[in-house]
């Protein structure tokens, strides 16, 4: 493949997508538990968020089919539906892979080398930005600042953190998700598919959420610290006192 290959690839945005497929995979049983979200929220309209996640973990995307019945179910328009959907950049109008690969390009990310991940993955995987290889396994997209600043570059995987990363670990990466072979976070579970980890942000958990471990050496670097120096922090009687010193 030439090494400037990914160049000529159209943005996702020049690749029409038809508005509708016709053959919507939401059936009763979504719709009820569209309605079991609804239910653990005062306010039903609150509940948009995670049932859209619920679309998406059933149609692959955001669909007209999808956006018309939260509508519904809510009692708001489809316009206001798809204002939200389009606002967040969670929610995709596009079919997305069985894992979603996102880079951080955001300032640090980029200085680290993130910039050069994102192109060797566009070579490497041959697509663009928020496009899917031909199999269907693979989505990427260059993503702003995941918060994990000290580790910085960062990849995500359906959400998972993979830190520190270079574009060759990133390019095992994507070849090992491509082969089926199991693939763990550094800082969270065992990666899904992207389907099944937007059914857990619509609120269904899989009995995942304690498995590995949740902070890093970089993270924790700090509690390290204050703890080898016996530092506490104030009580709220010493800042009381500060504060009517200060006064």
């Amino acid at each position: 493949m030439a090494e400037n290959s990914h160049q000529n690839h159209a943005t996702a945005t020049d690749k029409p997508v038809p508005y509708s497929s016709g053959d919507s995979k939401i059936t009763d049983a979504t719709i009820a538990e569209m309605r079991e979200i609804m239910a653990r929220y005062p306010q039903a309209q609150s509940a948009l968020l995670p049932m859209l996640h619920l679309v998406q973990s059933v149609e692959g995307r955001v669909t007209p089919e999808g956006l018309e019945i939260c509508a519904d179910l809510l009692g708001l328009t489809g316009a206001e539906v798809s204002a939200v959907a389009t606002f967040y950049t969670m929610y995709k109008r596009r079919p997305v892979g069985d894992y979603h690969v996102g880079v951080c390009t955001n300032t640090l990310c980029a200085v680290m080398g993130g910039d050069l991940i994102f192109d060797r993955l566009k070579q490497h995987l041959d697509v663009g930005n928020d496009e899917t290889t031909e199999d269907g396994k693979i989505t990427l997209e260059h993503l702003e600042c995941n918060a994990a600043c000290d580790y910085a570059p960062v990849m995500m995987v359906n959400w998972e953190f993979f830190d520190d990363m270079t574009p060759e670990t990133a390019t095992k990466l994507v070849d090992d998700l491509r082969e089926g072979n199991e693939v763990k976070s550094p800082r969270g579970a065992t990666v899904c598919t992207w389907r099944e980890a937007e059914r857990v942000l619509a609120g269904f958990p899989d009995g995942r959420a304690d498995e590995g471990p949740t902070g890093g050496k970089a993270t924790l670097a700090g509690l390290r610290l204050a703890r080898e120096r016996n530092w506490t922090a104030p009580g709220q009687q010493s800042r009381t006192d500060q504060t009517q010193k200060e006064d």
